[in-house]
């Protein structure tokens, strides 16, 4: 499971969907390079934006952070595990 914080003023509405009912936000999670974060977040929250404007440079505002959290649906932890094994994967 995650758990996902955002922080509703960092949302730049230019960049939010219209939606058949409604606005929609999009999120796109990353996880840290470097493990764990400084306060126990796993990764961080972009807004995601149009591909017209990835593709003219522009990046979505980090709106908050996220964690892996309990248990996942198969009982184990969410992350993958890691095989012990030299052959590189793909």
């Amino acid at each position: 499971m995650i758990s996902l914080s955002i922080k509703t003023e960092k949302i730049d509405k230019q960049h939010l969907i219209e939606g058949k009912n409604g606005k929609i936000l999009s999120v796109v999670l990353f996880e840290n390079k470097d493990g764990q974060g400084k306060y126990g977040d796993d990764g961080f929250a972009v807004q995601g934006v149009s591909k017209e404007a990835r593709e003219s440079g522009t990046r979505g505002p980090i709106i908050g952070n996220w964690r892996h959290i309990g248990q996942g649906a198969t009982g184990g932890n969410s992350k993958p595990k890691q095989e012990d094994s030299e052959e590189i994967p793909f």
